[in-house]
C-alpha cells in the first residue's frame, strides 16, 4: 500500500511530505511507548502515536520508520515538523482513535 492510499483511508492531513506519498508501506505500527516500537517492530511500517514528542522522531529514525500518523486529531509543532522534513520522515495527522486507524489499515489489508 502506498503512503498516499493511508492518507486517504485514515482522512489524514500531510503535515510534512517527505517524498514518501508512493512509498510502500507493508505493515503497521501502533504504540505510545517507543520502547514497544523498538522491541516489535521488524519491516518498515507506519506508525501511528498519540505522543507528540521528538521521541518519536528518534525512533523512527532509529528503526527506519518512514511515515508517522499522529492520531486523535494531534498536531505537530513546526519544530516538530521541521525535525521529521529533516529526517526525511513523512507526518500524518488523523482525527481518528488509534484504535479505529488501526482497524480501518486491518480492512485494507494492512497488518
Amino acid at each position: 500500500m502506498k503512503v498516499r492510499e493511508v492518507a486517504g483511508i485514515l482522512e489524514a492531513e500531510v503535515c510534512c511530505d517527505a517524498g514518501m506519498s508512493d512509498g510502500d508501506i507493508s505493515s503497521v505500527c501502533a504504540a505510545d511507548i517507543m520502547s514497544d516500537v523498538i522491541i516489535y517492530v521488524r519491516e518498515q511500517p507506519v506508525l501511528l502515536t498519540g505522543l507528540l514528542d521528538s521521541q518519536v522522531l528518534h525512533t523512527a529514525e532509529m528503526m527506519d520508520i518512514r511515515c508517522i500518523v499522529f492520531v486523535r486529531g494531534k498536531k505537530p509543532d513546526p519544530s516538530l515538523t521541521e525535525q521529521a522534513r529533516a529526517k526525511n520522515i513523512t507526518v500524518l495527522t488523523t482525527a481518528l482513535s488509534m484504535y479505529i486507524a488501526c482497524g480501518k489499515l486491518y480492512a485494507a489489508g494492512l497488518r
